[in-house]
């Protein structure tokens, strides 16, 4: 085989295993511009490398993957952002191959913007291992060579940050998805219409709110808001529609029903570009949780994604 032939053949084999790299670095990141990021940069490493002594692959581009993320994760600037607490997981559309495998609830829980959340408060090395086991199902010996570090080590690691996911872990991670839709759009259809009661009534007692400062930019502090009555108020502040609201987004956006990461949400979609979404944590036949994300940066993906699905009946036409 010719050298053209080779590459060709070397690069098709990176290009098998994308999606699933990509899906690792999600995980690891909870961007989907990062995790795009990573992946490059291991392909260009993979292109320089002497593939021809590299064994298995596979586990070689996962361990170079891997690494690449906890790099990036423990630099100065990640963690300024993260501690200031103006991070927030990338929403991903269902049907995105970067949301990975979702045939266990580990995995499927793995991916939720609640755990994604949790799982800053794990270290890099945590975070990895937990991921590796949960989600891709790797051992501990294959853990161990992927992180450089003992058996034993992964195992401590993997127990720590079972502990910290499981005793913080939101509930109502599976939820059955008619009641949750049906949840949903009567929440909408009480803020906005300005039913307070009824909003309130939908919300657990211990629920809260993040918004993402309604788009003003990725290095402003998340908005957080607690109580009920709280929420309900900022609820129907934000979604019932107004000309000002209007001439923000540049026009009235039409609102659907979809999925993002698992859990239920609404977009608000303006043409084919989606301005804003508003995911759910639905637990017990209330809402736990609510997360408004705005922000241009963090919605490029997801509106990628979103035009390439075939057009569905919006709950409101013109918002």
């Amino acid at each position: 085989m010719d050298s053209t032939a080779t590459d060709r053949f070397d690069t098709s084999r990176f290009e098998a295993s994308r999606d699933r790299l990509a899906s690792l670095a999600y995980r690891l990141l909870g961007s989907a511009t990062d995790a795009e990021d990573a992946v490059q940069d291991a392909f260009l490493r993979w292109q320089a490398a002497d593939r021809q002594q590299i064994k298995v692959p596979e586990a070689w581009l996962t361990k170079v993957v891997t690494n690449l993320c906890l790099d990036r994760l423990r630099s100065a600037q990640a963690r300024r952002e993260r501690t200031a607490g103006a991070w927030l997981p990338e929403p991903l559309l269902d049907g995105d191959p970067m949301l990975g495998p979702a045939d266990t609830f580990e995995q499927r829980e793995s991916v939720s913007l609640a755990v994604l959340t949790l799982m800053e408060r794990l270290s890099p090395n945590e975070r990895a291992v937990y991921l590796l086991r949960e989600a891709f199902c790797y051992h501990h010996t294959e853990i161990a060579e992927i992180l450089d570090i003992t058996e034993s080590a992964s195992q401590q690691h993997l127990h720590r940050a079972r502990h910290r996911i499981t005793t913080a872990r939101p509930r109502g991670s599976e939820f059955d998805p008619a009641s949750a839709r049906g949840i949903v759009e009567e929440f909408l259809a009480a803020a906005t219409s300005g039913r307070m009661e009824r909003l309130v009534a939908l919300l657990t007692e211990d629920a809260i709110a993040i918004a993402d400062s309604n788009g003003a930019g990725l290095a402003k502090t998340l908005l957080q808001y607690e109580t009920p009555e709280r929420i309900a108020a900022i609820a129907r502040a934000g979604l019932k529609p107004t000309p000002a609201k209007r001439r923000l987004v540049g026009g009235m956006p039409a609102v659907h029903y979809a999925l993002v990461n698992g859990a239920p949400a609404i977009l608000f979609v303006l043409g084919d570009q989606v301005v804003g979404a508003v995911t759910f944590d639905v637990t017990d036949g209330k809402i736990a949780t609510v997360r408004g994300i705005a922000a241009p940066a963090r919605l490029v993906r997801l509106t990628e994604t979103w035009r390439q699905r075939g057009p569905d009946t919006p709950l409101i036409t013109r918002w």
